[in-house]
């Protein structure tokens, strides 16, 4: 089963996008955006660059968790994974965003 997106609102009404693989499992999560359009875009962005190796920033946290950032072809960042136990795990992740990111299925939660 193919992955999917979905939009949905912060307490403080802000939107938020999360890309989910086919077990439902979230595998990259956006930052806040204040229009429902401008993640959209956000969506449309990872849709575009998460085939592409180049567009992932592999990291280590403070606690020594791997995770990464899928960043855009101007540098920003379009979301963040969950933290890793392990670098084999975190690449695990990343391979399941080049997987699922193109997905154009999506779950609007705002409605």
């Amino acid at each position: 089963m193919a992955g999917w997106f979905e939009v949905s609102r912060a307490s403080d009404g802000q939107y938020r996008f999360v890309l989910k693989a086919g077990n439902g499992e979230v595998i990259l999560n956006s930052e806040l955006y204040k229009t429902k359009a401008s993640a959209l875009n956000g969506i449309a962005s990872v849709q575009k660059n998460s085939p592409d190796d180049a567009h992932y920033e592999r990291l280590t946290s403070k606690n020594d968790k791997a995770y990464f950032n899928l960043k855009a072809a101007n540098h920003q960042v379009i979301g963040t994974s969950q933290l890793y136990a392990s670098e084999q795990s975190r690449d695990k992740g990343i391979d399941s965003v080049k997987n699922n990111g193109p997905s154009e299925k999506l779950k609007d939660l705002t409605v």
